[in-house]
């Protein structure tokens, strides 16, 4: 074998010799919603960089990984113009694919290649539905404003009491 072809074909060894990254992804889908629709919807990644901005719903694909050995983590921010604003965090999981290096992609797949790629993580929310909560609008001190029990809230339920009439 000339040197070439030692060459691609160790290249080749390596991507290949490495579990999650053979059955796995590095990239994962989830979707986004809100109630009430078109909320904007920003994605920042664990040191704070936007990774998306968009308007929901909204299909995306977030990394599972975030360099070497480490793990992706972001904050979803749901926001509304007279809604209060939403955060959900998302956080990569520990693929369970990675342990197959054990038996077939051995150390060049267990400390190489799947920690390199993202590939030993995963990312298992897959939809985030999320409901916005109206704001309250500031009245006066002499004004009364009439709500639907929908419209209070959450916060202030635990304190309402009911009125019956006779």
């Amino acid at each position: 074998m000339s040197k070439l072809n030692t060459l691609l074909f160790s290249i080749l060894l390596i991507y290949l010799s490495s579990c999650a990254s053979i059955v796995s992804k590095t990239r994962y889908p989830v979707s986004l919603n809100s109630t009430p629709n078109n909320a904007t919807v920003t994605i920042t990644d664990k040191k704070g960089r936007e990774v998306y901005s968009g308007q929901t719903p909204a299909n995306i694909y977030l990394k599972s990984g975030s360099g070497y050995f480490g793990k992706a983590q972001y904050l979803i921010k749901f926001t509304k113009e007279g809604y209060q604003a939403k955060t959900v965090p998302i956080t990569a999981t520990l693929n369970g694919w990675y342990f197959g290096n054990i038996v077939f992609g051995g150390l060049i797949g267990f400390l190489i290649v799947d920690p390199a790629t993202g590939a030993m993580y995963r990312i298992d929310t897959m939809q985030i539905n999320e409901t916005l909560g109206q704001t309250v609008a500031q009245a006066d001190e002499n004004s009364l404003k009439i709500m639907s029990i929908d419209e209070v809230p959450e916060i202030w339920k635990s304190k309402l009491i009911e009125i019956k009439s006779e």
